[in-house]
């Protein structure tokens, strides 16, 4: 048997949690949050950043899902996780979560990880996030998202 596509991966992911979500190929990159706010025709707001962060002492991995409008306050989250963060590199990413930096899903990796979804993101009914390559997406609703990643709820936008 064939091993799944990344993209084919994200929707059997949803699928497990009773979600159907429809992946959308754009025809340019939507791997920066500003690329596939245009490419959708959505707000910055509504693009889930799925970022992947390295726990310093314990090198867990933990997934961060971010609104597309914010930057991510590390100290404040490493206060909540419980332990200091690191951005690991891309080939640490790919080996651990299945998934290359800029495509990466809310669910569907190759491994366990705590998520933690930002605050902001439940302003929205519905949000965009990579559907497992850096030109695909899916919309879905946040209901849903939290259903099928879930994440623990905290506020992790950088305060100015």
């Amino acid at each position: 048997m064939a091993s799944l596509t990344s993209i084919e991966r994200v929707v059997l992911a949803a699928q497990r949690s009773g979600i159907t979500i429809t992946p959308v190929t754009m025809p340019s990159s939507t791997r920066t949050a500003g690329e596939a706010a245009a490419a959708c025709g959505c707000e910055l707001g509504q693009i889930v950043k799925s970022l992947i962060f390295r726990g310093r002492e314990t090198a867990r991995p933990y997934l961060l899902l971010v609104s597309g409008a914010n930057r991510v306050d590390e100290a404040r989250t490493a206060l909540a996780i419980g332990e200091a963060l690191e951005r690991p590199d891309g080939r640490w990413v790919r080996e651990t979560t299945g998934f290359a930096i800029g495509g990466i899903p809310p669910f569907g990796h190759d491994c366990d990880m705590r998520v933690f979804l930002d605050a902001d993101l439940q302003a929205y009914d519905t949000v965009w996030a990579a559907a497992g390559t850096p030109n695909a997406v899916f919309q879905i609703g946040v209901d849903d998202l939290i259903n099928a990643a879930a994440p623990k709820i905290i506020p992790l936008k950088l305060q100015e």
